[in-house]
């Protein structure tokens, strides 16, 4: 006989183990490296994966979690208000980040994937002053539009956590369904636009 207790408890315990990996900074380590790995030789792939990381992940969620332990919020930063300036912070690190990657010559997928976290997160900014548009699932979809344009079909592997994405941040309610599906069509489209605007063929 079924345990309507433990049904909830382990949907909740995967809801959750599907909400704290696939944080922005967090999908963008695997992204940064499946771009890198094809595009660059090895020791070339070391460094400016290196540069990836550190402008794309350590600092944004250092400067987060500095934010949180501050505020005493929680983890996600439910309170839209709470999230301008770890926002901030972000966009401010990925700018840097692309200018690195700029100067440094790497390859145009490489840094057209920091510049967009850094538009799609300077959007973020200002569309969080009136409404909590998922970055989870923005964060998901722009990574896999990026990778589509870089592998093709296969990148849309990456892009089958999506719903899954999606599914966990309506079930925890720190998400609308509208506010999930906006997050991924956004992620989706604008990356993909912006790879096909700025990469020359």
């Amino acid at each position: 006989m079924d345990n309507p207790v433990l049904d909830f408890k382990a949907k909740r315990g995967f809801a959750k183990f599907i909400s704290a990996f696939t944080h922005p900074p967090i999908v963008a380590i695997f992204a940064f490296i499946l771009i890198n790995y094809f595009i660059l030789s090895w020791s070339k792939f070391l460094f400016i994966t290196s540069i990836c990381l550190i402008f794309g992940t350590f600092l944004p969620i250092i400067t987060a979690l500095f934010w949180i332990k501050k505020r005493k919020i929680d983890i996600d930063i439910t309170n839209r208000v709470e999230r301008t300036f770890p926002l901030i912070y972000a966009i401010i690190s990925y700018l840097i980040g692309t200018a690195v990657l700029h100067i440094l010559g790497s390859p145009p997928a490489t840094t057209v994937l920091m510049f967009c976290y850094f538009s799609n997160t300077l959007v973020v900014l200002f569309i969080n002053h009136f409404w909590k548009i998922s970055i989870h699932a923005m964060g998901v979809a722009g990574p896999t539009a990026a990778l589509i344009y870089v592998f093709g079909y296969y990148g849309v592997l990456f892009g089958l956590i999506i719903p899954f994405v999606m599914w966990s941040r309506v079930y925890l309610k720190k998400h609308s369904l509208y506010q999930v599906l906006a997050g991924a069509a956004y992620g989706l489209l604008v990356t993909g636009l912006q790879f096909y605007l700025l990469i020359p063929v």
